[in-house]
């Protein structure tokens, strides 16, 4: 056996040897156990983003006020960042096919129960069970492929992955519009119990227990282990804590609010107690010494990267298209919708890429394609028609096809042996956190550049004027108002100040799309800090 051989079998994958290829999917295809786990992460995902548009009639339903029911958001997301960190030791102790089919029956039953919910607080209880579900999916999911397929076919396997992962964003907000205006809320979460069902069944019939990660569980429990309660009570703390500053900070005003300033240093103390704690433990319950592998803390570095640009750019094109151009809920779904198409399709090309290219020569080209569609986006206007937007939208999905998959593979590159789980749960972290800072970020830059934009337009607004006094004549003249500081005058000027506000929130989402072009050149150096492997192989240590 050749030494790269030697290697992949002493760390626990597969080899390219006859007879191998199934060896860690038991008698199963490992296409068809892709298939399976990718039914579940798939609505998984979606439920993080098919809640956003119906919160307005969650609201009206249940007799609370709009702001109250924003945490049917944020308890979710809150016990899913909860969850993600800690998911690999979970499914080490548990047992891989069972934790991930644990986390199916858990979010299914708490999805029927979302459903049910009488009332908000018990919605949001169940919301925290069925986050807690969740948080174990995406990253079961992709330590099972990344054990079920050989180095040189994981890209393709992590291609039907990223699919899951990045389609089901972009079509949630369209997908819950749908399901809230012609049936109800309760269904968007109802449509998930069958749905679990099934990938439970397929679970149990296509999935097996790696002979590696078993043999390490049945040694750990001989010599006997200790949960790391501790660990365990910082994740909570630190990143709940986290979670809740990033989602409510916008809306609570920030450090302007004692409530932000209290969670902040809450989750702040926690985090810093947490490396402490962990990075002294022989058995911690987050491996945080996975991070001192360059290669690995790279690849989360730009998984960071990848959810901020996924996540901001798919909440702010429709908030976009919306408050600027007056498109409906259900049209503001559909102009993120053919991204999501283009990348169904571009997965599979770029997992073949992998094999004749460098991981980290196609996330180069996947951030340039980034921060190209971005800079286009700078370029739209309060005019723009909705393909123009839509094109936007499917060259810069295009990019982050190109980012996901390379950058999935490029992370099990050079691991220990058995660290699959343990890094699954830190990629899926960073990709989920990327994902939650993005959102609160430019929603803060976007409420802070309208108040700057407005200032500024707004200081030539004078009744000494004349180019003022001529578009108020214009306006005037229009409605057919009397020219008196009564009736058309004060109707004029409710028009010219809607103007301005148009032209004011139009430059503030210019300036997001400029920033976040220029961050994902700035992101293109990183890639060289990736190890170098040879295309479509594992390295040799």
């Amino acid at each position: 056996m050749s030494d790269s051989n030697r290697h992949e079998a002493s760390a626990g994958t597969l080899t390219d040897e006859p007879g191998e290829s199934l060896s860690l999917a038991g008698n199963r295809n490992p296409w068809l156990v892709a298939l399976v786990v990718s039914i579940a992460t798939f609505m998984e995902v979606l439920d993080t983003s098919i809640a956003n548009v119906s919160l307005r009639h969650i609201a009206g339903s249940l007799a609370a006020s709009l702001d109250e029911s924003t945490w049917v958001l944020t308890s979710y997301l809150v016990a899913n960042a909860v969850v993600l960190p800690i998911s690999g030791w979970l499914a080490t102790v548990i047992g891989r096919k069972r934790f991930y089919m644990a986390c199916v029956a858990l979010f299914s039953v708490s999805s029927l129960l979302c459903g049910f919910a009488p009332s908000l607080n018990w919605l949001i209880v169940f919301r925290v069970l069925q986050g807690i579900g969740g948080g174990g999916l995406a990253p079961s999911e992709q330590s099972i492929l990344a054990d079920s397929f050989p180095p040189d076919k994981r890209g393709m396997a992590f291609a039907l992955y990223g699919v899951a992962v990045v389609v089901a964003p972009a079509v949630g907000p369209t997908l819950g519009g749908w399901i809230t205006d012609n049936y109800s809320w309760h269904w968007i979460f109802f449509i998930n119990v069958p749905v679990g069902i099934i990938s439970l069944g397929l679970s149990h019939w296509v999935l097996t227990e790696p002979p590696a990660e078993t043999e390490h569980r049945h040694k750990l429990y001989r010599e006997g282990f200790r949960v790391d309660y501790v660990g365990f009570g910082l994740v909570a703390v630190g990143l709940g804590c986290l979670q809740v500053v990033l989602d409510k900070g916008e809306r609570d005003d920030w450090f302007g609010s004692h409530f932000i300033v209290t969670v902040s240093i809450i989750s702040a103390v926690a985090l810093v107690a947490l490396v402490i704690w962990e990075l002294s433990r022989d058995d911690p319950i987050v491996d945080l010494p996975l991070l001192a592998d360059r290669g690995f803390l790279v690849s989360n570095l730009v998984m960071l990267a990848v959810g901020f640009i996924l996540y901001s750019t798919t909440q702010l094109l429709p908030q976009l298209v919306q408050d600027v151009l007056g498109y409906t809920a259900t049209y503001a779904g559909l102009v993120i919708t053919p991204g999501g198409f283009a990348v169904m399709m571009l997965m599979p090309i770029i997992g073949l890429l992998l094999k004749k290219f460098q991981p980290r020569t196609l996330i180069a080209i996947g951030l340039l394609v980034e921060a190209y569609a971005l800079f286009r986006m700078s370029g739209l206007n309060a005019d723009v028609s909705f393909s123009d937007v839509m094109w936007c939208r499917v060259i810069q999905a295009s990019g982050i096809a190109f980012l996901f998959v390379p950058v999935s593979t490029a992370a099990y590159i050079g691991l220990p042996p058995g660290k699959n789980n343990n890094a699954s749960a830190l990629v899926n972290l960073s990709r989920n956190l990327g994902g939650s800072v993005g959102i609160s970020l430019v929603q803060t830059v976007l409420a802070r550049r309208s108040q700057f934009h407005q200032t500024r337009m707004v200081e030539m607004l004078t009744p000494y004027d004349w180019q003022y006094q001529q578009a108020l004549r214009d306006i005037q003249q229009v409605i057919g108002g009397s020219t008196s500081m009564s009736g058309g005058a004060r109707a004029g000027l409710s028009m010219l100040y809607e103007m301005v506000a148009h032209q004011v929130t139009m430059l503030a989402y210019i300036d997001i799309f400029y920033l976040l072009a220029c961050a994902s050149l700035l992101m293109v150096p990183l890639t060289l800090l990736l190890r170098k492997a040879p295309p479509g192989m594992a390295p040799a240590h």
